[in-house]
């Protein structure tokens, strides 16, 4: 039976560990070559043998997404080596600071939108020409449950989110009338070493795993998917559409 990937090209981003790692085996699993990006070496070989160990095939690329410069140069690399990228995953990101936010220095709150926000918006910018070359390109962001909450004391993070919610969101719009998806999912709290940081008291038993996560992802990847511009909210198992702010 013939895989819903095979022969194509699909990039995740943070695939080292977590939802990205997860994630990058499931596609690898449904026939998807995959290109890995992380900044752990380690992690990245260990996704290789995992993705190897079941047939799949992975070209690795250790690099920091915030380098803008080299997501220009792995785009040019892509599309010498591949003429097209048929499915992103944007899931690399960073907590920050975990603090008031008159308490967030300004280094800190550009390193998490330099990670969260401008690496996303390196990445449409460099990786649409390629999408593009795809019959049924798709492309997942993961964003997260504080974008609504507005939890206090991860200010940095919950903004960033927000802000990519609305990039990811204005890209739909701009591809709407083309074979392009775009579109998002929070994944809510999952058994991840971000969610260890932010809450170390929690039982980490208690959470649903980045595979379970991977396994709602994995369809919004494959080509009969169809809708744009949506989040998809694992919590719930629901896909929401935005909506306008209700007139006074």
């Amino acid at each position: 039976m013939t895989k819903p990937l095979a022969s194509r090209i699909a990039l995740v981003t943070g695939a080292s560990r977590g939802i990205g790692y997860a994630t990058a085996v499931a596609l690898a699993k449904a026939g998807a070559h995959i290109v890995a990006v992380a900044r752990t070496e380690g992690g990245l070989e260990e996704l290789d043998d995992a993705i190897r160990g079941q047939g799949g095939s992975a070209t690795l690329v250790p690099l920091d997404v915030s380098d803008l410069d080299g997501i220009a140069r792995l785009g040019a690399a892509l599309n010498e080596r591949h003429g097209k990228l048929d499915v992103l995953v944007g899931n690399a990101g960073m907590l920050g600071p975990a603090s008031p936010l008159g308490h967030v220095d300004p280094l800190s709150w550009k390193t998490v939108m330099d990670v969260n926000v401008t690496a996303n918006f390196q990445l449409i910018r460099c990786m649409e020409p390629l999408l593009r070359q795809s019959d049924a390109p798709r492309a997942v962001f993961i964003s997260s449950g504080v974008t609504s909450s507005a939890r206090a004391y991860i200010g940095p993070y919950a903004t960033s989110k927000a802000a990519l919610e609305c990039l990811v969101r204005v890209w739909a719009n701009e591809t709407a009338n083309t074979a392009l998806r775009a579109n998002l999912i929070n994944p809510g709290p999952i058994r991840t070493k971000m969610r260890a940081a932010l809450m170390p008291g929690e039982d980490p038993m208690t959470l649903d795993t980045p595979e379970q996560v991977a396994e709602v992802i994995l369809p919004m990847c494959l080509p009969a998917w169809s809708e744009t511009g949506r989040l998809y909210d694992y919590p719930t198992r629901r896909l929401l559409a935005f909506r306008a702010p209700a007139p006074l």
